[in-house]
């Protein structure tokens, strides 16, 4: 296959998967006016974990399920889970294109964190975008003429937690196995929101359970999809095209929930747009990054659980 069609069908798997990635939030965000985020996170990460299992247990490399840096596999885990948490939360409760706007600060956060942790020098054109970014997040927040509500503070505390997640993938990523980083997280999960559902719980008709599941397999889906993209084509091409999530919020939020566009959102986001894109050109430049944080990211999806980490 040629280089121009093999990029063809990477950024054809990448839209492809992103697509599926906003179906899936968009699942979450008509069974979050019925249940609880954490029960529909419970059946979800079930419904997940087979197709994830049969991934574990098809990965011929050689070691066992036990991780070389358990502490920070498990700071990882946490963090997952409180992003997915989190981002469940807000797509529930605000606008999706409004979600998308705050959650599109992930490589501004995977820039900040990569210098105490990576020791990624940042000079002073991506901290240049850092600060713009920063801007775009204020036009959409716009605090003092608007109600910033918990839902708003949800996708930040998302976008905060899948770059922290990103970013010790980075560190930690050459000594695990992907089977540990796949399955501590799913573990945790399932851990904590089953002893979460006696307090939450509600029993869902055949129809929620099957869109449960749906969210579940979506995300599975999308990740590989996402993977293959990677694999086909340049890191550099293939990461920009998660911001065509905003397109397909944008569309369902009008056909499936009546939000109509709300302009600063509109500029706000492309602000953050803007930047986030600046961020991953500068990554690819020779000499401007040494650990490409960004760009090593094969999906900035932390908040859907079974993040599986590129290859």
């Amino acid at each position: 296959m040629s280089a121009q069609n093999s990029t063809l069908q990477g950024l054809g798997f990448a839209f492809l998967g992103f697509a599926v990635f906003a179906s899936h939030d968009a699942l979450i965000k008509v069974l979050g006016g019925t249940y609880s985020v954490l029960q529909i996170i419970f059946f979800a990460t079930l419904f997940s974990f087979v197709p994830m299992a049969v991934t574990i247990l098809t990965d011929r490399a050689t070691g066992n399920f036990v991780p070389h840096h358990p502490w920070l596999v498990l700071l990882r885990s946490a963090l997952m889970v409180t992003g997915m948490s989190c981002a469940f939360y807000s797509f529930s409760v605000l606008p999706l294109a409004e979600v998308y706007s705050l959650l599109f600060s992930f490589p501004l956060i995977v820039t900040v964190l990569s210098i105490p942790i990576l020791g990624e020098v940042v000079r002073a054109q991506r901290w240049a975008a850092v600060g713009v970014g920063l801007i775009g997040v204020l036009i959409v927040l716009r605090p003092g003429t608007t109600d910033i509500t918990l839902g708003h503070l949800a996708a930040l505390m998302a976008a905060f937690c899948s770059a922290f997640a990103s970013v010790l993938v980075r560190k930690i990523g050459n000594e695990e196995r992907s089977a540990v980083l796949i399955l501590y997280p799913m573990l945790l999960a399932i851990v904590v929101m089953s002893l979460a559902q006696p307090a939450v719980y509600k029993p869902p008709s055949l129809l929620h359970l099957a869109m449960m599941a749906l969210v579940g397999v979506f995300s599975v889906i999308a990740q590989h999809l996402i993977i293959l993209a990677y694999r086909a084509a340049p890191a550099g091409v293939i990461a920009p095209s998660q911001y065509s999530q905003i397109i397909w919020a944008t569309l369902f939020g009008m056909i499936f929930f009546g939000e109509r566009p709300d302009v600063w959102v509109a500029v706000g986001a492309s602000v953050i747009i803007a930047s986030g894109v600046f961020v991953v050109w500068r990554e690819t430049r020779t000499n401007a990054s040494a650990n490409t944080p960004v760009l090593r990211v094969r999906s900035p999806r932390s908040d859907t659980g079974a993040t599986r980490p590129g290859e």
